[in-house]
């Protein structure tokens, strides 16, 4: 017991070196920054065809968020119990034991976020060539060996090396370009749902798409498990809701509402 009260009293000391600075905002940007990205434009489309009809894709969608919902609902009353940086590592040490706390911290340092933040350069990369076409996996800058970088592939490249030098500058750093990219992104999203409701409505399309929404749809078990395949790229597009219990020991007031 004494062994186990000291280790408790470190890692609450050590808790405390970090500096409190991201309040309510700054930490409801850090989880809409981390979801909102490319994710929603790659994986629609696969929905699509996958499910058959517009029906389905928005209820895959609807699934997807109810199952996001209540997954922050429970890491929320984590980390409001566990207010220590690290989120799920924490947890999962606390709940089952330090191997698997130790297990899932390298496998989300070598394979789970590092595999997340290579596919969203890489989406960032691809759609950046629509507008500047010299962007390409076609074209090849130079070759090591048998990889070859490509402009597309540099340019994902260094937007994680710019991002992850930004963010060891320091947490009022990382903060603003936090606040500014997220900000930014979510007002040109809503410009972008604008223009299509207002602008970009075309008649032929709403009457495809909602004539009968549900078409081709049997209630089986098989279209079940189709759906159930489906809310992979949903779900993949709503990861990271979970990625401000990670820096938990730098919010205000984590127990409670922060300030």
């Amino acid at each position: 017991m004494a062994n186990g009260g000291s280790a408790t009293a470190v890692a609450t000391a050590l808790d405390t070196e970090f500096h409190r600075g991201l309040g309510l905002y700054d930490s409801t940007l850090v989880v809409v920054g981390s979801m909102i990205g490319s994710g929603i434009f790659i994986v629609s489309a696969d929905v699509a065809r996958t499910v058959g009809s517009p029906g389905w894709l928005l209820s895959v969608w609807g699934l997807s968020a109810v199952v996001t919902i209540l997954g922050a609902m429970s890491y929320g009353e984590l980390a409001a119990m566990m207010p220590h940086a690290g989120g799920q590592y924490i947890y999962l040490r606390n709940a089952y034991s330090p191997l698997l706390g130790f297990l899932y911290g390298w496998t989300l340092f070598l394979v789970i976020q590092t595999g997340t933040i290579a596919a969203v350069a890489v989406a960032f990369a691809k759609f950046l060539g629509v507008l500047v076409p010299w962007i390409s996996a076609q074209n090849t800058l130079f070759q090591v060996g048998s990889v070859s970088f490509s402009t597309q592939r540099v340019v994902a490249i260094s937007v994680i090396a710019v991002l992850t030098w930004s963010n060891s500058r320091g947490l009022r750093e990382g903060k603003a370009i936090q606040n500014i990219f997220t900000s930014a992104k979510i007002l040109v999203l809503l410009v972008l749902i604008l223009l299509g409701l207002v602008f970009a409505r075309e008649a032929t399309a709403v009457r495809a798409n909602y004539t009968t929404p549900w078409k081709d749809s049997s209630l089986s078990l098989g279209f079940f498990m189709i759906v159930g395949a489906a809310m992979v790229g949903p779900l993949f597009s709503s990861d990271a809701w979970n990625n401000v219990t990670f820096t938990s020991g730098e919010v205000k007031n984590p127990r409670g509402r922060c300030r």
